[in-house]
């Protein structure tokens, strides 16, 4: 059986890493069907035409929601080939019946205890509506199959969180209680990719077992390789903060992304509103300590809440120069499946999955407008994103880390900046189709 795989592009592209669905459910799909022909499809980095696969089975991802209109026409362009199509990931979970009806089957949740069945049933022609998998132990996995032609890959070390914060569909998908795997095999995996530098996609690389991170650092400390993760500030504030922050760094750690939530620009109850001077302190004394250690921070702010007003915006500028800290800003996206979407459902404008990339306002506000929001997002992002403010940074990034820090942050920084700028452009435009068709009515 051909079985082709397809990561679908993001809009406003991303750093050159291979995808980790390609790489992973290749090599899930050579362990339970080893006689399987694999192509594997990235359109964002090389052509891609559906006319060319020849498959008897396609699997998309659809974990990026903004990307579930191109996965869905190109969905519908293969079947009407006669060739069958699988969708999984965390929007086709979120959203199956609207999934189905682009699919010849959904794989609900992930993907281990069920591929296999999803295989041999379509072997059989007797493909199933739904798959629904089911979380398994995170042992004897098979190591990814790396894709060449990229200047970086990932792995993952556990799934599941248990901080179930509204916004993140990590607790729905995964689950409140975080399966780890084998410290050994994260081990023999990392010494296995080809490079000196690696993503951790993991959702909080400590999470709440500070002991097993401390233990997994320790022993990834031979591996010489250099990495990005995931984290919070909660373990850095804990007893065994500096300890984990250290044996972090020795690991290969050179860059952590943060969210930069109320610790920083707090909307506290009226009767705790004495405490948010004090939480504010201690998230960015831990800032500090981070910075110390010689790790790079980036912070992701969400902007855009409907308990927003137009001072958040400003204040997002302030707190990148007053830490020294790189900055991304998103307009707010409730995502399907999270609590919430539930809450600002009844709010929304419109289910056009295209527009909730973080650059559109998607709901009703109480104050500002939807144009305002999008003009003081891009207005924001420019400043943080500037030119002057990416290579400012370069300076604030400790020397003791020259020079692998630095290269990786121009390669990161420079390839989103780039994106805001499409970004723009591309609200710009549909802004003026906007204004035409109004004006000529």
């Amino acid at each position: 059986m051909k079985i082709s795989l397809i990561d679908p592009p993001v809009p406003f592209g991303r750093p050159p890493k291979a995808p980790l669905f390609l790489e992973y459910l290749g090599a899930l799909t050579g362990r339970v069907a080893p006689d399987a022909e694999i192509e594997f499809f990235d359109p964002q980095f090389y052509p891609f035409s559906v006319e060319k696969i020849d498959a008897d089975l396609v699997g998309i991802c659809g974990s990026r929601i903004v990307t579930l209109p191109w996965v869905y026409r190109v969905a519908d362009a293969l079947r009407k080939r006669g060739i069958r199509v699988v969708l999984g990931g965390f929007n086709p979970t979120a959203l199956p019946e609207e999934a189905k009806t682009h699919a010849d089957a959904v794989v609900l949740g992930e993907a281990e205890s069920v591929w296999g069945e999803v295989l041999l049933d379509a072997k059989k022609g007797k493909l199933k509506p739904f798959y629904q998998g089911e979380p398994l132990p995170l042992e004897n996995l098979p190591l990814p199959i790396r894709l060449n032609g990229y200047k970086f890959h990932s792995i993952f070390t556990a799934r599941g969180c248990p901080y179930q914060c509204p916004f993140c569909a990590l607790t729905w998908f995964y689950g409140k209680t975080i399966r780890y795997r084998p410290i050994d095999e994260v081990v023999k995996e990392v010494d296995a990719l080809p490079g000196n530098f690696y993503w951790n996609n993991d959702g909080n690389i400590w999470a709440s077992n500070l002991q097993r991170a401390i233990d997994l650092f320790t022993a990834l400390k031979g591996s010489k390789k250099n990495w990005l993760g995931y984290g919070d500030l909660r373990a850095v504030q804990t007893p065994v903060g500096d300890k984990l922050l250290k044996s972090a760094r020795e690991s290969g750690l050179i860059s952590l992304w943060l969210g930069c939530d109320e610790k920083f620009t707090p909307e506290i109850e009226k009767d705790k509103v004495a405490y948010a001077p004090k939480l504010q302190r201690r998230s960015e004394e831990a800032i500090k300590k981070i910075k110390d250690q010689g790790i790079d921070i980036i912070l992701a702010a969400i902007l855009g809440k409907r308990t927003d007003n137009s001072e958040n915006f400003e204040k997002v500028v302030e707190l990148s120069e007053r830490l020294g800290v790189i900055i991304h800003p998103f307009l707010l996206v409730p995502y399907p499946g999270t609590t919430l979407y539930q809450e600002y459902e009844p709010f929304l404008y419109h289910k056009n999955w295209e527009f909730y990339n973080g650059s559109y306002a998607l709901f009703e506000h109480p104050q500002l407008s939807a144009r305002e929001r999008e003009e003081k997002f891009f207005t924001t992002a420019f400043k943080l994103l500037s030119l002057k403010r990416i290579f400012k940074h370069i300076f604030e990034i400790p020397f003791s880390v020259f020079p692998n820090t630095h290269l990786t942050f121009l390669m990161r920084e420079l390839p989103v900046r780039r994106g805001m700028k499409i970004a723009y452009q591309r609200w710009q435009n549909e802004r003026t189709k906007k204004e035409n068709c109004f004006s000529s009515a």
